[in-house]
């Protein structure tokens, strides 16, 4: 074997240079879709697509129709507006040569449905187009919730849904009980997750941040093989279940017990609260007052709708002025002065002086009779029976 052969890999054996292949080339690239890319004519059978659209939307539609219909006879496509049964249809011809053109009418066709303009639904046509449209009228039951929910994907004089029209480069629209999206595939995965958790009670601007940091990490190439996680946001749930609360509190105590167990204390005993025993009866427990019993006790039952909401207003705004005034008592209890004791005066100092004294005196008095009572205590019995002779004696004497 001679030094000039060169060694190849067996599985590149049979491999021949390209030379039509460049580096130019985006592989990637979808070239759009021309009658001569259709080598089989025409179409063995006639596909068709109908939605209906609500009423509101029949007025425009009317308007609009023209040009729908042009732009769909660019692509071989028929449609029908039936006013009656309040629908549209799209179906193939014999002219439409893309097989997949019929799917992309059909998503157009749902988008004006769903009030799209026409000049935005229109771009659906395109290859690099694709549409979501995302149902969000039963993922919260309460209505004034749902409104509200709604209402944050838009945001104050439409901010939200701008910036995320500008990060994820798509088209939105909240329409109802629907939310209505164009743009890249990808970027669809992302508004339908920004929508969905918007709805679930986790604002859009936590995900619009996260989309903010991700859009400045992709600018870096040095980032390109690394993960991201250490840049990106971990927000935490602030409501948390009753189970999470239970399993975070056993978690504190267990490692405030082995703090304590290696500090050399004894753990803290946890005295349970022993359940009281009820009673058994055979009986079962009284029917409490049903909601309209109450109303009909107070009178409340008999009221017009009008007069119950002020009643309700009325007892709203008495509670809240009672919770005013309890808050404004306690942030003013911070700036009341401290009772401080006045300095006496000088008829007060004589009387404090004159009762010290007298106090003095009382107290001497006390211990001289308790110096006699101990002095006739410990007196001699000889010297108290002489005493009582001689006053026998002055007692016979007077006799």
């Amino acid at each position: 074997m001679s030094d000039e052969e060169v060694v190849v890999n067996k599985n590149k054996a049979h491999r021949k240079d390209k030379p039509w292949d460049t580096d130019d080339i985006d592989h990637w690239k979808i070239d759009p879709f021309t009658p001569a890319d259709n080598k089989g004519g025409t179409f063995f059978e006639e596909s068709s697509f109908a939605t209906l659209f609500p009423k509101y939307r029949e007025k425009y539609l009317k308007e609009v129709w023209g040009a729908v219909t042009r732009a769909l006879d660019h692509h071989g496509v028929a449609c029908t507006l039936d006013l009656v049964h309040g629908s549209m249809a799209v179906r193939t011809t014999r002219k439409t040569y893309d097989p997949y053109i019929i799917l992309k009418a059909r998503d157009m066709i749902k988008l004006l449905a769903r009030g799209v303009a026409v000049a935005q639904a229109v771009k659906i046509l395109d290859d690099n187009m694709a549409c979501d449209i995302i149902k969000i009228g039963s993922l919260v039951r309460n209505k004034e919730r749902f409104v509200k929910r709604r209402q944050r994907i838009i945001g104050p004089d439409g901010s939200t849904l701008k910036a995320i029209e500008l990060l994820t480069q798509c088209y939105v629209l909240v329409q109802g009980s629907t939310v209505s999206v164009m743009g890249p595939y990808k970027s669809l995965k992302e508004v339908r997750r920004i929508v969905l958790d918007c709805m679930k009670n986790i604002h859009p601007i936590y995900r619009i941040k996260e989309l903010m940091i991700r859009r400045e990490l992709a600018k870096d190439p040095k980032l390109a093989n690394e993960s991201w996680d250490r840049f990106l946001p971990a927000f935490r749930k602030r409501h948390l279940k009753t189970s999470e609360k239970t399993a975070k509190k056993n978690e504190r105590a267990a490692a405030k017990g082995e703090a304590r167990a290696a500090a050399g204390l004894d753990p803290e005993k946890v005295e349970k609260e022993k359940s009281k025993k009820k009673v058994y009866t055979p009986f079962p427990p009284p029917q409490q007052p049903r909601k309209v019993d109450l109303q009909l006790e107070s009178g409340e039952y008999f009221l017009k709708p009008k007069e119950r909401e002020a009643k309700e207003a009325q007892k709203r705004k008495e509670k809240q002025a009672e919770v005013a005034a309890q808050r404004q008592a306690e942030r003013e209890a911070a700036y009341v002065a401290p009772a401080e004791e006045a300095a006496p005066t000088v008829e007060e100092k004589r009387k404090r002086k004159r009762h010290a004294e007298e106090g003095q005196e009382s107290e001497g008095k006390k211990e001289k009779k308790v110096k006699k009572v101990k002095a006739v205590e410990d007196a001699p019995a000889g010297e108290e029976t002489k005493k009582k002779k001689k006053k026998h004696r002055h007692g016979d004497e007077d006799a």
